[in-house]
């Protein structure tokens, strides 16, 4: 499977946000391209399919920045919708939002009117578990796309930032799980 060295929309959709990402822009640029090599690994996609995932991998934790929380479910969705209005294709958005809300889901998703939503779910789990989970990824596909696509200090920058909302909120932990 050939690696995706090269998405312009994810570009950009995140230059947008360089800024207000500071130093976790290329961390986090490079955790939603693994993301998107890991979907298209995982299932042949089609044009409007793969345009899908890449627009779900921009926005899926743009609630951090964009809410400046852990709990960056809800605050991902108005950005995202923004933006599927400004290109004309809110007929996305009920799938792309189940894929952001649901991409920490713990348990399986299942519906089969949007399989993209199981599918990102899983790709963004192989990723965040630095390939622990791997649904069917070879060991040698993750260390090729890791190649490509350095960690730069993202898994750190979570680290950090749920720590801060760990203290702040012990009772609410990990506000973006779902059963």
């Amino acid at each position: 499977m050939e690696i995706e060295k090269s998405i312009p929309l994810l570009d950009d959709i995140l230059f947008c946000w360089k800024d207000k990402m500071g130093s976790a822009y290329q961390g986090y640029k490079n955790h939603v391209s693994r993301m998107v090599n890991i979907c298209f690994y995982l299932r042949e996609c089609n044009e409007e399919e793969k345009e899908k995932i890449i627009i779900a991998g921009a926005f899926h934790d743009i609630g951090i920045w964009a809410g400046g929380t852990m709990d960056y479910l809800p605050p991902s969705l108005p950005p995202l919708n923004e933006y599927l209005q400004s290109r004309n294709l809110t007929d996305w958005s009920v799938e792309i939002e189940l894929m952001i809300n649901e991409h920490h889901k713990i348990r399986e998703y299942r519906d089969d009117q949007y399989p993209l939503v199981e599918l990102f779910r899983k790709a963004d789990l192989v990723d965040f578990s630095l390939g622990l989970f791997k649904f069917g990824v070879s060991k040698q596909y993750i260390s090729k796309v890791n190649a490509v696509f350095p960690n730069a200090g993202f898994h750190l920058f979570l680290l950090k930032t749920a720590t801060k909302w760990f203290v702040k909120n012990p009772t609410n932990p990990a506000p973006m799980m779902k059963w």
